[in-house]
């Protein structure tokens, strides 16, 4: 018996060994050089480690980082987790309006709350905004400077409105005439316009900052032939919702015509007038399927503030996160985690921490609906990626200007499954060619193991 259990071992020794040459092999002839690539391949049938490239070297994890943040962060603050913007009348006849820092709230929400109070008759003396429950802090730690003009990288804040985005249309005019711009809704953006308008062609808009002439000012290039639209952030989450908050009183007629002054809501003497809600639920796919920063970084610090009864921080949801990998049994010694997104390249990762932590996560007695969440090929990052491998691909993926990266789960051909980590960082090698050294590795993972 004894023998028999040992020509087992040794065969199924044998068979890892042939695969694990076979996926060497591959990753050699991809044209790349194997020390730029990290790979771990981790059985979550008994957690033993089937296939390891660099899986000890630290990278950059890009996006893949938000498996583990937007966990920590579920796990903090449950599934039935609500943001609450909320409207209170004093019986001095004051209005509150309390801030959650609610990523989905819109200018619409607002004129909700405004509909309501103007049912009930308030004509408010003074409008007060408590905004106490997140810092003052709109950027990541380690975030690029020349990123500030980039659609997916907008501020966060306790003044989250619209996605902090604003929509500038560009409008093209008679032939060799400027185009003209408008900004939706508007915001005080100050262009330079040298965008002119052609006939016929590719539209080409290009918008830059150019502080040598004077801060914050935007430079305007290109041509158009049609109306084109480009989304900005905006420089001031701040400014942009006391200007969102003004449309929605105009619109609604209400009658109030103050400034809006900060102040914390009274704990006495406050009667709710009305709320809006938006569900946790429905905020998760926007960060694993569709890679979002804004709601990754957003849930990330209204975690933090939940586990220490305090405000919204990094240091809070850091603190939030260092007790959950804890809890969970990972070893942290290796990884260095800065924002709750994956964009900082202050953050670092292994391979083995992130493989670790995926077989952990089988685990759970939530694990399917963990899983579940994953992006599936042809959905959301994955919409025209990893086709080949259909149902049997659930992953999450990152990329930074010289890195890229994938992670999840992935059931074989012989229907083994795996949790896998492939990142690879190298700034000769083009964003596409990773991606495709990516599906490469995964196809022989699929076909072999």
């Amino acid at each position: 018996m004894q023998k028999l259990v040992s020509l087992i071992i040794a065969f199924a020794f044998s068979i890892t060994t042939v695969c694990a040459e076979s996926l060497n092999k591959t990753i050699s002839g991809l044209g790349i050089n194997k020390s730029a690539v990290s790979v771990s391949v981790k059985s979550m049938k008994d957690g033993n480690v089937v296939y390891s490239l660099n899986d000890r070297v630290p990278r950059l994890p890009a996006s893949t980082l938000k498996l583990i943040t937007a966990s920590a962060s579920y796990n903090q603050l449950g599934e039935d987790y609500k943001y609450v913007t909320s409207l209170y009348k004093s019986t001095n006849n004051d209005l509150y309006l309390k801030l959650s820092g609610d990523p989905m709230l819109t200018t619409s929400d607002l004129e909700t709350l405004l509909d309501t109070a103007n049912e009930k008759g308030i004509v408010p003396k003074g409008f007060y905004i408590d905004d106490t429950a997140f810092d003052t802090v709109e950027w990541g730690d380690g975030w690029q400077w020349d990123d500030e003009l980039n659609p997916l990288m907008q501020k966060f804040s306790i003044y989250n409105i619209n996605n902090n985005l604003a929509k500038i249309e560009v409008v093209p005019q008679v032939k060799g005439a400027a185009a003209k711009i408008n900004i939706k809704p508007f915001y005080p953006f100050t262009f330079i316009n040298m965008i002119t308008t052609n006939v016929k062609g590719v539209d080409k808009v290009k918008i830059s900052k150019d502080d040598t002439i004077a801060p914050n000012m935007l430079k305007a290039e290109g041509t158009v032939a049609r109306l084109t639209t480009v989304s900005l952030p905006v420089f001031s989450p701040k400014m942009n919702f006391k200007l969102r908050l003004e449309d929605a009183i105009r619109a609604r007629k209400f009658q109030y015509y103050e400034k809006f002054e900060p102040a914390v809501l009274p704990s006495e003497n406050i009667y709710l007038v009305d709320k809006v809600e938006h569900e946790l639920s429905e905020m998760l796919p926007k960060v694993i399927k569709s890679s979002s920063n804004f709601y990754a970084e957003t849930i990330f610090k209204t975690a933090g503030a939940q586990y220490t009864a305090s405000n919204g921080s990094i240091e809070n949801s850091l603190e939030m996160l260092n007790t959950y990998i804890q809890d969970m049994g990972l070893n942290a010694e290796d990884i260095k985690i800065v924002d709750g997104s994956g964009v900082s390249k202050n953050n670092i990762m292994t391979s083995k921490f992130m493989t670790e932590f995926l077989y952990l996560k089988g685990e759970d007695d939530d694990f399917e609906n963990f899983k579940s969440l994953l992006t599936a090929p042809g959905e959301g990052t994955l919409k025209d990626r990893m086709l080949y491998f259909k149902e049997n691909l659930r992953a999450k993926t990152g990329t930074l200007s010289e890195a890229s990266a994938i992670a999840g789960y992935i059931t074989t051909k012989r229907g083994n499954s795996f949790a896998f980590d492939i990142m690879i960082n190298d700034a000769k090698t083009s964003s596409a060619d990773k991606k495709n050294i990516e599906e490469q590795i995964l196809r022989n993972i699929y076909l072999n193991y």
